[in-house]
């Protein structure tokens, strides 16, 4: 190979891996400001249920939240909201998990998480295992049943 093929053939090496890496970064930017995007989502959801905690001395019925979560759809993107006010009392912490909502990103630096909403108002992301791990302690029996009886009721995706 004479000179000027070596230089072609390191250019366009060159090329391809600044390309490559370009990608990979812009689909992680991406992911998260999507993130970013679903947690600033939730904090508001969590504000509004705060307000509303404050107002009346308990968290909002589920109605409630339904309304809550219509009128964000249209200006954020929070996904599916799991809401479970129904499961706590006034013994439960401030540490429970009121509501939460999965989020799957194609990105091996965030990966498949949870946006977490505490009682306390706090709003964190969590990954999969620590989420599960944290949910399954703070579940009842009855809370659980219920999923999977909603579950079995699901229609099929396809």
């Amino acid at each position: 190979m004479n000179r000027r093929q070596k230089t072609i053939l390191r250019d366009i090496t060159t090329v391809i891996v600044i390309t490559a890496i370009a990608v990979v970064a812009m689909i992680n930017l991406k992911n998260w400001v999507n993130r970013s995007e679903a947690m600033r989502a939730m904090e508001q959801f969590g504000q509004i249920v705060l307000q509303y905690r404050k107002n009346h001395g308990s968290v909002p019925p589920e109605s409630y939240v339904d309304r809550i979560k219509e009128e964000l759809e249209g200006r954020v993107r929070l996904g599916k909201v799991n809401y479970r006010a129904q499961w706590l009392d006034l013994e439960s912490t401030p540490d429970e998990i009121l509501a939460y909502t999965e989020r799957h990103h194609r990105s091996w630096l965030l990966g498949k998480g949870y946006i977490v909403l505490r009682l306390d108002g706090r709003v964190e992301w969590m990954d999969k295992h620590e989420f599960e791990t944290l949910l399954a302690q703070q579940q009842s029996a009855q809370e659980i049943e219920m999923l999977h009886k909603e579950l079995k009721q699901s229609p099929p995706l396809f």
